[in-house]
């Protein structure tokens, strides 16, 4: 049985508190959040293609939870206008060790901002 994958895209504010939530189990002893914020410029504006995007998140996911022996991991990214010091992006994996949780939460972010079709620009 394969540990959850949970992606999601939106529009609306994201919740680190949230998502570390999704990812917690009686089986992990880690949990590592990456959050990534707009810095500099008062506000950025994401795109996305938004199917391929959750499914290319999901399939990330999913290869991290292969690869490092994740207890469960979670992708949310922002489209729409998003205003200074807000998170943008936000990575929760969960793990039986912090090493496995580091490097699970370390490639999923990595991997995403490379293969993820999601767009950013100054309005």
């Amino acid at each position: 049985m394969s540990a959850p994958v949970s992606v999601r895209i939106s529009d609306q504010p994201l919740s680190v508190e949230a998502l570390s939530r999704t990812v917690s189990s009686p089986a992990a002893g880690a949990i590592v959040v990456f959050c990534g914020v707009t810095r500099e410029i008062p506000r950025l504006q994401y795109e996305a293609y938004r199917e391929m995007a959750e499914e290319r998140m999901a399939a990330l996911g999913a290869q991290c939870v292969q690869r490092h022996g994740l207890a469960a991991a979670a992708v949310e990214h922002r489209v729409g206008t998003v205003e200074l010091g807000e998170p943008s992006v936000i990575v929760a994996v969960s793990a039986p060790h912090r090493a496995e949780a580091f490097a699970g939460a370390s490639e999923l972010i990595d991997r995403i901002k490379a293969e993820v079709p999601i767009w950013k620009h100054e309005p």
